[in-house]
């Protein structure tokens, strides 16, 4: 059954229950509560009130950094110069936030993450990226780590480096998920592809969801943002990485899964590691699965 995102603003939404329900022999997961999407930033009021009317969504779970918050309200202000606010906002993903939702930032790409990219890099490579970003040339210094660490990991090494870096933010999505009066959630990063999926194969893996349903719920937002990718590859290419980042990964979930499994002793194992008690596990189980 193929979907489509029943937004024309909001890109690459879906309900995972839903689209997972249809993946499976059985229904596995309760419909309406657990929702992906890519950055609801520039979604249309008309559009917004559905999220909250039609779809009741209590919680927006941003999953970006505040380098693409800022960028981000940069390209709004210059397409829509009377809503940019006058001053640049102290919290600027907040200033993004959906109104009327509770907003939570889980930077997957937080400190941790950033600074073993860092790591990796000369001496040169990362005084010339110190001083890019002294002068705000933010895109100029991201694509010194694009070039020399992102693109060599590939879209299964990153996934494999925030597994391993952003235990405490993983350990942060989940004590969100297991309140209960945060339900409904919709969860996004930039394009809802990468960070995104992650995320939600977190959460499938540990209600139990085979590999097949995982994946073809990650490869549905390959054509879900076939409208995007000319635009996405100049974007991704502008910081250093390869056009293929702009795609899904045939596989990715498969390799990913097994490197929670093999390496980190399964998703309750790892998860456990990084923080979160066997209660907020069960806690989340409990709200997405069928009884």
């Amino acid at each position: 059954m193929e979907q489509h995102s029943p937004f024309t603003s909001l890109p690459n939404f879906r309900d995972v229950g839903l689209f997972v329900n249809s993946r499976t022999p059985t229904p596995a997961l309760r419909q309406g509560l657990l929702f992906r999407s890519a950055r609801p930033d520039a979604t249309a009021p008309q559009e917004v009130s559905r999220l909250k009317s039609e779809y009741h969504i209590t919680t927006q779970i941003d999953l970006r950094t505040k380098t693409e918050h800022l960028e981000q309200l940069d390209k709004l202000s210059k397409s829509s110069p009377s809503k940019s606010p006058a001053t640049r906002p102290k919290d600027p993903g907040l200033a993004l936030a959906v109104q009327g939702l509770r907003y939570e930032n889980v930077n997957l790409n937080g400190s941790s993450y950033s600074n073993s990219l860092l790591k990796e890099l000369s001496y040169w490579h990362v005084a010339k990226l110190a001083a890019l970003y002294a002068v705000g040339k933010r895109t100029e210094a991201i694509s010194i780590l694009g070039t020399n660490v992102m693109a060599p990991s590939g879209l299964t090494g990153l996934a494999e480096r925030t597994l391993q870096t952003s235990t405490a933010e993983i350990a942060q999505l989940f004590k969100l998920l297991a309140d209960e009066s945060a339900w409904p959630v919709i969860i996004h990063c930039t394009q809802g592809k990468d960070r995104t999926g992650l995320s939600v194969l977190l959460i499938l893996m540990l209600c139990s969801l085979s590999e097949e349903a995982i994946d073809a719920d990650y490869m549905a937002t390959q054509a879900e943002l076939v409208n995007e990718r000319a635009a996405r590859v100049k974007e991704i290419e502008s910081i250093g990485l390869p056009e293929n980042f702009a795609d899904c990964e045939v596989g990715w979930v498969g390799r990913v899964m097994g490197f929670i499994n093999d390496e980190k002793g399964g998703i309750e194992s790892y998860l456990a590691a990084c923080g979160v008690s066997k209660a907020e596990m069960e806690s989340v189980r409990t709200i997405l699965l069928q009884s």
